[in-house]
């Protein structure tokens, strides 16, 4: 690695870091930084996996007090179908070609920004009362599974964008608070990370010298944009995701 490299892959983790913790798409940032280097397509993946992960587990420390306000139940319920979802996506990475998925992004991240824009108006016949307490039925901690399950596949296959997936289906479901939402979307994503890692390390998917420079970077990014971002009006936050959902989509569109 040239000294030019490790600052662009150090700074481009900060970015991703930072941009994890507030809205998702970190990836988009560290992902193309690996394939300038010189990383391999699927390694490049792995190893912006590998980088992100650490900075979304610093991320989820900010939150504690954010996520206390969470039902029990639909943490456990959120976790687990994470865990088992990002396992099968980190699987399906490694034996199939990428290019499938990536054809299918920006359709599925226009999808979800739209969602989370006109989160508002849909929430009033879609929600959950009190969905912080104890009022979760059944069939919403089912509904619910089945869709983060599907995300968690798809965090552990590529995992752009994710981040604005699960707050769309966090508004969905009648979460309001931006700051309870991006603390329980970070902790999820630190699950669907975290088992893809393990799947990568094993499979010998990672540039590793690559993935520790990128990893002090996440690290700093995401516990600092985490701690910043409570301090920020919500409102500017929820303007925030959405510049940054279209900003993804248009360039994902052209790019394909």
């Amino acid at each position: 690695m040239s000294f030019s490299n490790i600052i662009l892959l150090f700074l481009a983790a900060v970015l991703g870091g930072t941009l994890n913790s507030v809205a998702g798409g970190g990836s988009f940032f560290t992902f193309p930084a690996l394939i300038f280097g010189g990383v391999p397509p699927i390694p490049a993946n792995a190893t912006s996996t590998v980088a992100l992960w650490p900075g979304s587990i610093a991320g989820a420390s900010a939150y504690r007090r954010e996520l206390a306000a969470i039902d029990r139940r639909l943490m456990i319920v959120l976790v687990i179908t994470s865990l088992v979802g990002g396992i099968l996506g980190a699987i399906l990475l490694l034996i199939t070609p990428q290019a499938i998925f990536t054809t299918l992004l920006p359709y599925l991240l226009l999808i979800a920004t739209l969602l989370f824009t006109f989160s508002g108006p849909v929430t009033k016949r879609l929600r959950v009362r009190n969905v912080g307490k104890s009022s979760l039925t059944a069939r919403h901690l089912i509904g619910i599974s089945v869709a983060q399950f599907i995300i968690a596949v798809y965090g552990g296959y590529f995992g752009g964008g994710i981040g604005i997936l699960m707050l769309a289906t966090l508004a969905l479901m009648g979460l309001e608070n931006i700051h309870v939402m991006n603390g329980l979307k970070t902790v999820l994503a630190a699950c669907i990370n975290g088992v893809a890692v393990i799947t990568f390390v094993v499979a010998g998917a990672v540039f590793w010298p690559e993935a520790i420079v990128m990893v002090i970077g996440a690290i700093i990014g995401g516990y600092g944009g985490a701690y910043y971002a409570r301090k920020v009006d919500p409102r500017w936050i929820r303007v925030f995701v959405i510049v940054v959902g279209f900003a993804m989509t248009v360039y994902f569109f052209i790019k394909g």
